[in-house]
């Protein structure tokens, strides 16, 4: 989208809500890869390096919803908030001028 027109219809931060949650979303699937990787692992060696990585990934997941917190973005502990938010930003998204 045009950043004139995203600033215009104040879509610049929803924009970026939804970049970020989609890299919080792809950092859950990592995290859930990574630990059936290492239950599937077949020695010491390949274990460690993928638990290595897993923690990685939990720290990387931690930054992202850590900064999702802070941005008002995300509420994982009050579903009611939560909710709230998503159905404004799918208003907000219906209610978009097409062009």
């Amino acid at each position: 989208m045009n950043p004139i027109i995203e600033t215009l219809t104040g879509m610049d931060a929803l924009s970026d809500q939804v970049v970020t949650m989609d890299l919080l979303i792809s950092a859950k699937s990592g995290v859930r890869n990574y630990a059936m990787a290492v239950t599937e692992s077949g020695t010491p060696e390949i274990k460690e390096m993928l638990t290595r990585h897993l923690v990685e990934a939990l720290d990387l997941h931690e930054q992202i919803s850590a900064y999702m917190v802070e941005k008002g973005w995300y509420h994982a502990w009050d579903t009611n908030e939560q909710i709230s938010l998503d159905l404004n930003n799918i208003n907000t998204a219906l209610n978009l001028p097409t062009l």
